[in-house]
């Protein structure tokens, strides 16, 4: 940024002297109304005047969004360039890897490795690789903690030489808090100050992020999203996000919340509502009165659920909420006004009222109407009314599979569990006779852990298991609650929730209930001011006593991460196909995920984990039975544990200070002596270890130089493969556990690594050998060129043998011959994985045809330097009588390429040769500058070096 620039004559000083451009001025300039734009749309406007350069954003670009219009379905792609991206620590890494790889081929060229820096602020929260092997106990956290720092010691170190070489990169270390709460709470800013060059300059804070619920922020008034790997690294390179020109649904709340009903129910409403609305890839905003009497910890749980409606935002606009809130958490007072201060100057300060902006689709919701719901089993948006809970899941357990639901009979099997036995004991037997806690206890005291767990410690004998206090048969049947866990940062966030679980929680010790011994039971808060305000409130006590002790501050049991089920009885799950269930304050129920042996899971508010837990099992009706019963044989129901609003409002009063997010937020490393005790290396440049099988040196820049490649090189390609439609990037991305006859496994077994070893493919995603090995290795995968038949295999040609895809490229790259994929309808649909690119571009894949594509994996394509055409209308690989034997080349790069030019395919046969156009999916100047060099990472490279 710079005085001398001023698009549109825009630039301003505010009375506090800090610079800005001006929305206002622009409306001006332009003499076209900007004002009733959504605020969204006119923050992401403010960012591309800001980087109106001529080159990275146009003026053009600029006056496409002044004109967006609410009565037309919007067209084209805007460059949108972020102010800062944010990473959790499964995606971080192999970014980090990148850019380590970056410097290695600045520092062979003779150059400062150093000048490759993140253009924007990095933040990494570790976040994701915590899991609950350990719960129910008073040493669950620290437990789980010291496994966590053994499994990814490696990879923590790694995080720790990123942190010291690169000036923008900052690493937040585990047990700290979830990645969106850290956010929320500490580092997001709202309005950014930055003086540069002696100037003061004012901008929204805006950004992107490698997990989907980045959207959290959108609570605090924030632009953000989730994206993938490649997006983010062309984002913290200053390169622009390219995305569609959005539509903007408004969400009209009016009236206000019943009194016990909580933000996750309003929320599971909202995802029901929106999905049903197909929202997907649409902007939302939250408008009206309903909207400005939610709190920002209200607001952010809606906008964390955008994934879960399909949205790429859920956006509320900041207003005195959000800047009560920014006191509330310890920010700045100076700050606090200055963000007041320039929002009102840009006059997008405040919650429009109906009528104030023009939306492409306006949805009512009265808050009044919001009842107290769960949702599940299976899909986050398939919300049920409390009162119907039991009816449902009784009417799903006998619907047909193929239907949706679990086929059992009428009636229910009561299955008995006994205690006893070596694993209700000591979990040392179940470690192969290995004290796990002898052999952390050497190298890392407890005194390390103290500071974590704000008490004392004494380093137990024995671990006893979540389940080691059954001294009974217990029984399991359909429906019989096997994990309650208050975990995620969708609910976690909001201390609205999690005190209203604390004062249930008490009133049920205090009459006598406690939670069935079966019931797996766990609490993982999105930082560690929750433990605070628990801890004043005198309330976590309480949840101590029914098992919903601490185990980590961290992404749990809603990614997946729920640790192991008593042995007993997954067990009897398995062998007696229980439906049995999971009760989390998650945000993602799919089947399998929280727990493979757990069919059935719901969504639901903290206190209505902590309820449940006590009920036991998800067919009761807890309107009308009992939960359990009392020390005088009473009955107790719902209503008589279930706080008020003025009870819960009363205890954040008491339990909630500035101070404490201002003391927990300036000691994140002294909180962290463990993290601080982890051993890096030093340098700017990484020293990569040859024996390392988690973190490996990509080949990214081995050839790298500073003239363009060779576009002429897509000669006598072979196919590698012939796909249908909608193979998604499940499909190409490799995920989950591998076995060792897999390519991965062998590679891994070769190096000396036990299968039990293995890890997933997440975990080893810094390693880029491992990852190639797993590309197109899905068991579902479909590749018409070996029979239509499942399975990662291809046919190597012209040999005409079957093999695995990855040793089939392996073949291929020392024949030096380029590859071509095939594909229908919807390539590349579902989550945006990096990995499905860049496993594409490492097996030498360089051109990929299909119908259509899914937007994100065309982008990412060309991140990696793939060539993505486009058939044209009514053609196919299948009209076109492709089998795989033939050869292909492109034609027409012999003049200057150009956004969505047509290039000509030749197939050559055994007895004719083809020419067919097709649709080069190069959309914009700036994606076919990307492919001209080869990908994002040598554009910016060349780029950067270009510039001295």
């Amino acid at each position: 940024m710079s005085i001398k620039i001023n698009p549109f004559n825009t630039l301003q000083k505010l009375s506090s002297n800090h610079y800005y451009y001006s929305l206002p001025k622009l409306e001006e300039h332009i003499s076209v109304s900007i004002r009733r734009l959504p605020i969204s749309i006119r923050i992401m406007l403010e960012s591309m005047l800001r980087h109106c350069d001529g080159h990275l954003v146009k003026e053009e670009d600029v006056l496409r969004v002044v004109n967006w219009n609410s009565r037309m379905t919007p067209e084209g792609e805007i460059p949108f360039i972020v102010s800062r991206v944010i990473l959790q620590d499964f995606t971080g890494v192999p970014l980090l890897v990148d850019l380590a790889a970056m410097r290695d081929a600045v520092a062979k060229l003779g150059l400062d490795a150093k000048i490759i820096e993140p253009e924007v602020p990095v933040d990494l929260v570790v976040d994701h690789s915590v899991q609950v092997d350990r719960a129910g106990t008073n040493d669950a956290f620290l437990f789980n903690l010291k496994i966590e720092f053994e499994r990814n010691r490696e990879r923590y170190s790694f995080l720790k030489w990123g942190q010291k070489a690169y000036k923008t990169f900052q690493v937040i270390p585990p047990g700290i808090g979830i990645v969106h709460q850290v956010n929320l709470e500490h580092i997001a800013e709202v309005v950014v100050h930055k003086k540069m060059e002696g100037i003061h300059w004012l901008y929204p804070d805006t950004l992107v992020g490698t997990d989907s619920h980045t959207t959290m922020i959108n609570g605090l008034g924030v632009v953000g999203w989730g994206v993938g790997g490649i997006e983010a690294e062309a984002a913290m390179l200053g390169q622009p996000i390219f995305i569609q020109m959005p539509e903007v649904i408004g969400v009209h709340l009016s009236g206000g919340l019943k009194d016990g009903v909580t933000a996750t129910d309003l929320t599971l409403y909202i995802t029901e509502l929106l999905r049903n609305e197909k929202v997907v890839g649409k902007f939302v905003e939250f408008f009206g009165e309903g909207a400005a009497s939610l709190t920002v910890a209200d607001r952010a749980t809606i906008g964390n659920m955008a994934p879960e409606y399909g949205a790429t935002m859920g956006f509320f606009a900041v207003d005195d909420q959000t800047l009560e809130y920014l006191r509330m958490t310890g920010r700045d007072e100076q700050h606090v006004q200055l963000v007041k201060e320039y929002l009102t100057s840009q006059q997008i300060f405040g919650i429009p009222r109906k009528g104030d902006i023009d939306f492409t689709k306006i949805l009512e919701l009265d808050l009044t109407q919001i009842q107290p719901c769960v949702s599940g089993p299976k899909r986050p948006q398939d919300r049920i009314d409390l009162s119907n809970v039991k009816a449902k899941f009784d009417q799903l357990l006998k619907i047909p599979i193929a239907n949706g639901g679990y086929g059992k009979a009428e009636e229910k099997p009561h299955i008995k569990v006994h205690s006893g036995g070596v694993f209700f004991l000591d979990h040392r037997h179940e470690w192969g006779g290995t004290s796990v806690f002898g052999r952390m206890t050497k190298e890392q005291p407890w005194s390390e852990f103290e500071m974590l767990a704000n008490r004392p410690l004494t380093p137990p004998v024995v671990n006893p298991g979540y389940a080691n206090h059954i001294d009974e048969e217990i029984i399991l049947t359909h429906g019989s609650i096997v994990i309650a866990a208050i975990t995620s940062c969708t609910n976690t966030s909001n201390p609205n929730v999690m005190l209203a679980a604390g004062l249930l929680a008490k009133k049920a010790v205090e009459k006598g209930l406690k939670v069935n011994p079966m019931i797996k039971t766990s609490l993982a808060p999105g930082s560690r001011i929750v433990t605070d305000y628990l801890a004043k409130s005198n309330l976590q006590q309480y949840l101590d006593q029914l098992g919903f002790q601490l185990v980590a501050y961290g992404c749990t049991t809603c990614i997946g991460n729920s640790g192991p089920l008593d042995e007993k009885i997954e067990k009897a799950i398995k062998h007696f196909d229980l439906i049995t269930v999971s009760v989390l304050s998650g945000n993602r129920n799919f089947e399998a995920r929280i727990h493979g042996s757990v069919k059935a899971n719901f969504l639901m508010s903290p206190p209505l984990v902590v309820a449940y837990a006590l009920a036991g099992r998800i067919d009761i009706d807890l309107a009308n039975e009992p939960i359990g019963y009392d020390q005088n044989g009473q009955p107790v129901y719902l209503k008589d544990l279930w706080p008020s609003e003025n009870e819960i409002k009363k205890t954040i009063r008491q339990a909630i200070e500035p101070d404490m997010f201002k003391l927990r937020y300036s000691s994140i490393s002294q909180d962290n002596p463990v993290w601080d005790k982890i051993i890096t290396k030093e340098g700017s440049q990484y020293n990569w270890e040859s024996e390392s099988t988690y973190i490996r040196q990509p080949p990214y820049f081995e050839n790298f130089s500073l003239e363009l490649p060779n576009l002429k090189k897509l000669q006598d390609m072979r196919p590698l493969a012939l796909f249908g439609d909608s193979v998604t990037t499940d499909h190409i991305s490799p995920a989950g556990s591998f076995k060792p006859d897999s390519p991965a496994g062998k590679y891994l077994m070769s190096l000396g690594i036990s299968e039990k070893e293995f890890n997933s493919y997440g975990s080893r995603r810094g390693n880029h050998e491992v990852m190639m090995r797993g590309t197109f290795a899905n068991v579902r995968l479909r590749n018409r060129m070996v029979d239509d038949r499942e399975g990662g295999l291809t046919t190597l040609m012209p040999d005409g043998m079957e093999l695995p895809i990855f040793d089939a490229c392996q073949a291929y790259a020392d024949r030096e011959v380029p590859l071509i994929i095939f594909a229908g309808k919807d390539y590349g649909m579902g989550s945006s994985r990096d990995w499905a690119a860049k496993g594409t571009a490492l097996l030498g894949v360089r051109v990929v045809v299909a119908r259509s594509f899914e937007r994100i994996h065309r982008s990412n394509l060309i991140g990696m330097g793939i060539l993505p055409l486009e058939f044209l209308p009514e053609q196919s690989w299948e009209s076109l009588g492709i089998i795989g034997e033939e050869l292909f080349s492109i034609k027409g790069f012999e003049e200057a390429l150009k956004p969505n030019q047509e290039l000509i395919l030749e197939i050559k046969s055994e007895d004719k040769i083809q020419l067919v156009n097709l649709r080069a999916r190069l959309e914009t100047t700036i994606e076919v500058e990307y492919y001209r060099h080869g990908g994002i990472l040598p554009y910016v490279l060349r780029y950067i070096l270009n510039q001295r």
